[in-house]
C-alpha cells in the first residue's frame, strides 16, 4: 500500500513537471511570436513630424560631374602612404595640402570657415553657425592610406585612379578619400549656393590614421580640450551599405557603427640556453612556443554573441528576414546562443561572436644548425564589447598555461563605449534620416566596427560617436579594404557628396521630433 502511494505521488509530480515544462514552452513561444509579428524598430521617428527646414537641393550637371571626378582622381593619385609611425610620406601630404586648397577655393576663402593646420599635416575646419547655443558636431576623415603596389595583383596601378566599367580604382577610394573629398565637395557646393548653417560644425582630416592617429587626431583632440569644446556627436568612417552581403536579408542594409572592438598586441616569448642542433633537448624554444600558440588557436575566446551591439543589429534587421530567420532574429533574448554557434563557423561572421585571436608574427633562429635561445610570437586580438582588455590578458595566460612562456602587452585598449541609438539620439537619428531620404528601400541598423578609427580618440569630447559612410558594398567588396583592387563607382562617389550635402543641412534642426516608438522590450 505504501509503495502504491509513493508511486502515485511520483506520477503526480512527473505530471506537474511535464505540464509546467510545456506551459513554459507555450508561454515562450507565444511571447516570441508576438514579438516577431510586432517588432519593427525602424518605424520610430520616420513616422514623426520633423521640424521643417528649407534645405537647398543639389542637382549635379555634367560640367560639375566631370570636375568633381577629376578632383577625386587627382586626390587618389597623390600617394599619401603611412607605413609606420615613423615612415610617412610627408612630401605627399604637403602636395595634398596644396591640392585641396586649389580644388575647394570657396571652402578656404569663405568668411564662415576657419581653417588651421594641426601637427603640420592634419587639417581642422570650423564652420560657424548662426545659433551658437546649438552644440557643434564633427565630421572626421583621414588623408593617409596604407601601402599598395601593382605587383600585389591589382587590375590597375593603385595610384592611377584608372576608370574601368564605371569604377575608379585606387588606394584610398574607399579608405578614406571618398569620404574626405565628399565632405569638402559638399561644403564647397553649399557655400557656393549661399548656405550658412544654424548649427556650427567641425571637419577634421587626420594625416596618420592608418598608424593609430597619435599625431593627427590626437593633436586635434588636444586643441578641442584646450578650447573647452563639447561635441553633439562625431561621424567618422566605419560601416557602409551592404547589398547582398547578409544572407537571407531582403534588400540592402545601412549599418551605422556605434562602437569599435578593443585591440591588443601581445608578445609571447621563450628563452632557453643556446645549444647545437646535434645535441637537441627534449623541447626547444620553438617547440615550446609553437605548442603555446597551438593552444591559443585550438581554444578560442568565449562566445559572447548577443552581449554587445550585435544583438541590436539583428533586431533592427529582423523584419526584413523571412521565416524562420525572422522569428530567430526578433528574439535574440532567446536565440542568441544558437545564432552565435552558427555565425562562428565562418571567418567573417566569427568576428562578431567573440574576441578574435590572430598570431601575426613568429620569430626564431639565425642559423640552420643552431638551436635558438629566443623564440617570439606576436598575437593580435580584437576585443569584443562584452570583454575588457584585462579579462582577455588573463584568458591568454591561463590558456597558454606554461610558465616558460612569458607574456608582454605591447599595446592595447578596451572596446569603445556603445553610442546611443534610441529616438532621443540626435546624431544617430539625423544620420538615419539622411540615409532613408536618399535610399528609401534601405534598412538602417546599428553595428559594430571590428577595426579601429581616429574617432576613438574623441570619446572624452562627445557622448556619441558614429562610424558610417554610404559606400555600397557587394559580396567580396570588404576584402578590398587594405587589399587589392580597392575601388568605388562614379555613381557612389556622387552619392557620398549628396549624403554629406544633406546631412549638414539636416543637422540644422534644433531638436528631434517627439518619439513614435514601436520598440518592444522584453
Amino acid at each position: 500500500m505504501t509503495d502504491s502511494r509513493a508511486g502515485f505521488k511520483i506520477s503526480k509530480l512527473l505530471k506537474v513537471i511535464i505540464g509546467s515544462f510545456f506551459m513554459t514552452i507555450s508561454l515562450l513561444f507565444t511571447i516570441a511570436s508576438l514579438r516577431t509579428l510586432s517588432l519593427d524598430v525602424n518605424a520610430g521617428l520616420q513616422l514623426a513630424h520633423w521640424e521643417k527646414t528649407n534645405n537647398i537641393s543639389l542637382v549635379i550637371d555634367q560640367h560639375q560631374r566631370e570636375e568633381l571626378l577629376a578632383h577625386f582622381k587627382e586626390a587618389i593619385r597623390i600617394p599619401t602612404v603611412s607605413t609606420s609611425q615613423t615612415v610617412i610620406n610627408t612630401s605627399a601630404l604637403l602636395e595634398f595640402d596644396r591640392f585641396i586648397r586649389k580644388a575647394f577655393p570657396t571652402v578656404f576663402s569663405s568668411p564662415l570657415v576657419h581653417h588651421e593646420l594641426v601637427a603640420d599635416y592634419s587639417h581642422l575646419f570650423w564652420v560657424k553657425g548662426s545659433q551658437p547655443d546649438l552644440d557643434p558636431y564633427l565630421l572626421l576623415a583621414h588623408i593617409d592610406v596604407v601601402p599598395a603596389t601593382e605587383s600585389d595583383g591589382w587590375d590597375a596601378p593603385p595610384f592611377s585612379a584608372q576608370e574601368m566599367d564605371g569604377f575608379i580604382y585606387g588606394r584610398g577610394t574607399l579608405d578614406d578619400k571618398g569620404s574626405l573629398m565628399g565632405i569638402l565637395q559638399a561644403l564647397e557646393y553649399l557655400l557656393l549656393k549661399g548656405y550658412a548653417p544654424r548649427r556650427g560644425f567641425y571637419i577634421g582630416l587626420g594625416h596618420d590614421e592608418e598608424v593609430s592617429g597619435y599625431n593627427g587626431a590626437m593633436n586635434i583632440v588636444r586643441e578641442f580640450k584646450q578650447r573647452g569644446i563639447h561635441l553633439s556627436f562625431v561621424l567618422d568612417e566605419g560601416l557602409a551599405v551592404l547589398d547582398g552581403v547578409i544572407g537571407g536579408l531582403e534588400g540592402p542594409a545601412a549599418l551605422i557603427g556605434v562602437s569599435e572592438k578593443g585591440m591588443a598586441t601581445v608578445k609571447l616569448s621563450v628563452s632557453v640556453p643556446p645549444s647545437h642542433s646535434s645535441m637537441p633537448p627534449r623541447e626547444t624554444s620553438i617547440g615550446i612556443l609553437a605548442a603555446a600558440v597551438k593552444r591559443l588557436e585550438e581554444n578560442p575566446m568565449p562566445r559572447l554573441f548577443g552581449h554587445g551591439p550585435e544583438r541590436e543589429t539583428f533586431e533592427h534587421l529582423a523584419h526584413k528576414f523571412s521565416l524562420p530567420l525572422k522569428f530567430i532574429m526578433s528574439n535574440m533574448w532567446l536565440f542568441s546562443p544558437l545564432l552565435g554557434r552558427i555565425l562562428e563557423r565562418k571567418q567573417d561572421s566569427n568576428a562578431f561572436v567573440r574576441t578574435t585571436t590572430a598570431v601575426t608574427m613568429f620569430n626564431a633562429g639565425v642559423k640552420e644548425n643552431v638551436l635558438p635561445s629566443l623564440a617570439e610570437a606576436y598575437v593580435n586580438l580584437r576585443i569584443h564589447s562584452a570583454q575588457s582588455l584585462q579579462e582577455v590578458l588573463d584568458l591568454i595566460q591561463s590558456t597558454v598555461g606554461d610558465e616558460r612562456v612569458k607574456m608582454e602587452l605591447v599595446h592595447g585598449f578596451d572596446p569603445l563605449p556603445v553610442s546611443s541609438t534610441d529616438e532621443k539620439s540626435f546624431g544617430f537619428q539625423i544620420i538615419k534620416k539622411t540615409v532613408l531620404d536618399m535610399f528609401p528601400t534601405v534598412t538602417v541598423a546599428p553595428g559594430i566596427c571590428v577595426g579601429n578609427t581616429d574617432s576613438r580618440h574623441f570619446r572624452d569630447l562627445a557622448d556619441n560617436i558614429y562610424r558610417f559612410a554610404p559606400a555600397w558594398f557587394k559580396p567580396g567588396d570588404s576584402q578590398r579594404f587594405h587589399g587589392i583592387n580597392e575601388r568605388i563607382s562614379k555613381k557612389n562617389y556622387e552619392e557620398l557628396i549628396l549624403f554629406y550635402f544633406s546631412l549638414i543641412q539636416n543637422c540644422d534642426i534644433q531638436k528631434l521630433p517627439d518619439p513614435h516608438s514601436s520598440v518592444h522590450e522584453l
